[in-house]
């Protein structure tokens, strides 16, 4: 067993990178004798409500699990240095690390020890330590585990600021495959519990002043990509559920990083699919921001985003009867629908249309881009893009493809 809390702290960090759902940075640089290195485990950041960005010292509180999760590198089956940290560590462990100005808050994650209550109860006593004892006021972002006693869950929301449940792999039939420990059921229910938590504290302050705060920061959750065979329909339309029946703040999704081997998983040579996960952030943006729905970016037909090309102007290219739009008449929520053209600019253009009609040179100004925007719009009646109209002939303006390719010597 491993006494030294630094040691721990090597092993407990290291475990956490896996878990994306705190917003962590995806840089690898190695250090190269200079100062800093971005792939030591332990840091990473976070964006508070106002904007700012705020350290976290990111760990779990033990890497020990009853669960055997194929893609899981903790998984109980897995041949790994294992640690455990006590509450008292981790509150101690924080402090003198916000005492140093390394942190400013705490992202606590854990393995499932013994048994969800006890992990839970572990989490609960660690964030009592800093909140009443140490009289830490920083942010914590704790996960949730289920299957946990929901009042301990309770007593954990009124001192965390942001909980998280990871649902990890899109459908039940894929949880089934991976993880059949796990059941969609078990993994709903504590966000239901958060929700509604959440639901009620809010109810319950226009009546009460002096009332504890429940997760004021908002539940999330995080999907593991590439894992299993689903496609991106089924995961965005699992993420879309989620935003729509629990009020999620956000859905992480995490590229599959081959940890093990087993029949059902992709072989220790697959490259984590990051584009692919980029693709799944773009979509969440739509869903969130855009006005958008899951049955609108993909169907059965096409169950896969375009890896050449984002998911907002794919929708533009099946929806070419849609376009060009007048840019000094189209309502707030179809200049969402254009590409080139986000939230801002959309905003800017309203207010600017109340004063004077838009001009094509203008447009630059506004903060359109211009490059993919032209070819679905016009501007005082008049058209600026391609005279012959249709998506194949935009995809070659805006990705042309090479002239020439390069033989392979094998073939």
């Amino acid at each position: 067993m491993i006494e030294n809390a630094l040691d721990k702290l090597k092993i407990l960090a290291d475990a956490a990178k896996y878990d994306v759902s705190c917003a962590s940075s995806g840089a690898d640089k190695k250090n190269n004798g200079k100062i800093g290195n971005s792939i030591a485990a332990g840091i990473c950041h976070a964006w508070s409500t106002d904007g700012r960005c705020i350290s976290l010292l990111k760990i779990l509180l033990t890497n020990y699990c009853v669960y055997d999760c194929s893609y899981c590198i903790n998984r109980v089956s897995n041949d790994v240095q294992r640690a455990s940290f006590t509450p008292e560590e981790v509150a101690d462990l924080t402090i003198q690390f916000y005492r140093r100005n390394y942190i400013e808050g705490l992202f606590l994650s854990s393995a499932i020890e013994k048994n969800p209550n006890h992990t839970m109860e572990k989490i609960y006593r660690t964030l009592y330590l800093l909140r009443e004892e140490h009289g830490f006021s920083g942010y914590i972002h704790v996960k949730t585990i289920p299957g946990a006693d929901p009042m301990l869950i309770h007593k954990t929301g009124q001192l965390a600021d942001r909980m998280s449940v990871n649902i990890e792999l899109p459908s039940t039939k894929s949880l089934k495959l991976l993880a059949p420990q796990k059941s969609v059921k078990k993994l709903m229910e504590p966000m239901e519990q958060i929700n509604n938590g959440i639901i009620q504290y809010k109810e319950e302050k226009r009546h009460f002043i002096h009332l504890p705060k429940f997760v004021p920061a908002g539940q999330s959750t995080q999907m593991i990509i590439g894992a299993t065979k689903d496609t991106d329909l089924s995961i965005i339309h699992t993420t879309e559920k989620l935003y729509n029946s629990f009020n999620l703040k956000r859905v992480y999704f995490s590229a599959y990083v081959p940890v093990n081997t087993g029949s059902n998983l992709p072989s220790l040579a697959t490259e984590p699919p990051l584009k692919r996960e980029h693709r799944l952030y773009q979509a969440d943006w739509l869903l969130r921001f855009y006005h958008f729905n899951a049955e609108e970016l993909l169907d059965p037909s096409q169950p896969n985003f375009d890896m050449e090309f984002d998911p907002k102007m794919t929708w533009a290219f099946r929806n070419m009867e849609t376009f060009p739009v007048e840019i000094n008449k189209a309502p707030y929520e179809m200049l969402l629908r254009v590409p080139g053209i986000g939230m801002t600019s959309a905003r800017r253009i309203i207010r600017q249309r109340q004063i004077a009609n838009i001009s094509y040179d203008h447009l630059n100004k506004i903060g359109i881009v211009m490059k993919r925007a032209k070819f679905f719009i016009t501007c005082n009646g008049k058209f600026h893009g391609q005279l012959d109209m249709n998506p194949e002939g935009i995809k070659e303006k805006l990705a042309p493809k090479p002239k020439f390719e390069q033989l392979s010597i094998f073939s």
